[in-house]
This record gives C-alpha cells, sequence and structure tokens, in this order.
C-alpha cells in the first residue's frame, strides 16, 4: 500500500507542474480580451453598415493590429465606394469602438496582415520568442466564431500544439494539387503549427496563447494552409492551424 501511494504521489508531482490550471484560463482571458479586435468593413450604404470579416489583435505600440491578408477585402471592393477597413476596439462592458484604419504591411506568402487604427492605443499583446513555441504547449486562442450568428463576444478554445509541420509537401500525383498548392511549392515551404483545438470561421487571424505566460506564439489560418496542405483530401480534415508567431515578428521590423 505505501509503495502504490509513493507511485501515485510521484505521478502526481510529475502531472501538475506542466499542466494549466483553470485560474491560468481564467487570467489568461481577462487579461486578453481587451487586445482582440473585430476586422471587417463599414459603408455607409452597406445593410448591415459594418460587414464582419475576421479577428485581429492588437501588437506593437498599441495602435497596431495584425489578421489575416485574406480577411481584407480585395481592393476592387474598396474602389470607387464609401467603403473602408475598420476594426472594432473592446471600450467595455460588451461595448465596441470603430476605428478607421491603414493597411500598413501585406505578407500573401503567410497570409498576414498588419493594420494601424486611428485613436487611442489598445492594450497590446506580447509575442513569443521562435524557440518558445513547441510541440505539446498548452494554447488557448480566442476570436469569434461564426462571426456575428453567436454574438460580438471574444470565445475562447483551448488545446495544444500537437505538431509542427511544412505548410506544403510534394504530392503523390497530379491529382493532389491544385493551384494554392503549386504556388505553395514553388514559393518554398514554411513550418506552420498544427493544433489539438477546433477553430471555425471567424477566428480566422486571432492569436493563439502559451496559457503559462499569456504570449501569443500563433495566428489561427484555416485558408492558406488546408488550401496548400490539404489540397488532395476530397473532405478536408477538421485539424486547426496557426502561422507561426515569428512571422508577426517579420512584419513588425522597420
Amino acid at each position: 500500500m505505501k509503495r502504490r501511494s509513493l507511485l501515485l504521489a510521484s505521478a502526481t508531482a510529475y502531472v501538475i507542474p506542466g499542466a494549466a490550471r483553470a485560474a491560468d484560463y481564467v487570467r489568461l482571458i481577462e487579461r486578453s480580451k481587451p487586445s482582440v479586435l473585430l476586422v471587417g468593413t463599414f459603408g455607409e450604404t452597406d445593410s448591415p453598415r459594418f460587414g464582419f470579416s475576421g479577428t485581429g489583435f492588437v501588437v506593437g505600440d498599441g495602435n497596431l493590429a495584425v489578421t489575416n491578408a485574406h480577411v481584407l477585402p480585395p481592393p476592387a471592393r474598396l474602389d470607387g465606394s464609401d467603403r473602408r477597413v475598420v476594426v472594432q476596439v473592446p471600450s467595455g462592458r460588451g461595448q465596441w469602438s470603430m476605428r478607421a484604419c491603414s493597411v500598413l504591411t501585406v505578407d500573401r506568402s503567410r497570409d498576414l496582415a498588419l493594420l494601424r487604427f486611428d485613436g487611442p492605443p489598445a492594450p497590446a499583446l506580447a509575442l513569443a520568442p521562435a524557440d518558445e513555441v513547441r510541440e505539446g504547449l498548452q494554447i488557448a486562442f480566442m476570436g469569434f466564431p461564426i462571426g456575428n450568428a453567436l454574438g460580438f463576444a471574444p470565445v475562447t478554445h483551448r488545446g495544444m500544439i500537437s505538431s509542427i509541420v511544412p505548410v506544403a509537401q510534394p504530392q503523390a500525383g497530379a491529382q493532389g494539387l491544385n493551384e494554392a498548392s503549386i504556388r505553395r511549392l514553388r514559393e518554398g515551404s514554411f513550418e506552420v503549427l498544427q493544433l489539438d483545438g477546433t477553430a471555425y470561421p471567424g477566428n480566422s487571424g486571432g492569436p493563439v496563447f502559451d496559457v503559462a505566460t499569456g504570449r501569443v506564439v500563433g495566428v489561427i489560418n484555416m485558408v492558406l494552409v488546408k488550401g496548400s496542405k490539404e489540397s488532395a483530401l476530397t473532405h478536408p480534415s477538421g485539424i486547426s492551424y496557426a502561422i507561426p508567431s515569428a512571422a508577426v515578428a517579420r512584419l513588425l521590423q522597420p
């Protein structure tokens, strides 16, 4: 009986230090919600006037935001109209402050965009160094799944980084190739995070956090990665992916 108790105590001592506790998630959500943004367009003649496109989050000096490039409308939708790109910044108690913004940089190869929005700065999220982004890391990601169908309130999911894998790889046959995967192979591959957690439409552009530190380890992306990595599948998997935070750090370099 004594031997069994010692074994159980040893197992407990091994598991608990690496495990995220409920309190970790509570603190993470409270601290991060003011930094997670709605990204979309605003047009005086649109109905509704605000059109939600995806999630973003605040970085840098507090007036910079990161999202997926595919979340932004194509220039043709903006030319000759009163429509413009905007973000909505949390202003407390479920309220939002709409801010006009400009597109500073777009990284098409990694489907990322850097925006600058007007008005007072918002709390910025810190990025995790590349060497902290590892398989097995317990993570949470925040965004607006299914858009406004569930209401514009940030939703948090949890999981872990289950693998760090190339965004594209050679296919066994031509039937597994499409335009996106061919372009990705030509441009060169890079690593993406495969997540043990389910993201939904609307989560695109949202931050992925290291639960232990609260730092951002990645940006949710389904369109680019699935178009490159799962092009051979008739029915794409339910796996979620993220672009590593190192790509965001490059966007912020002067």
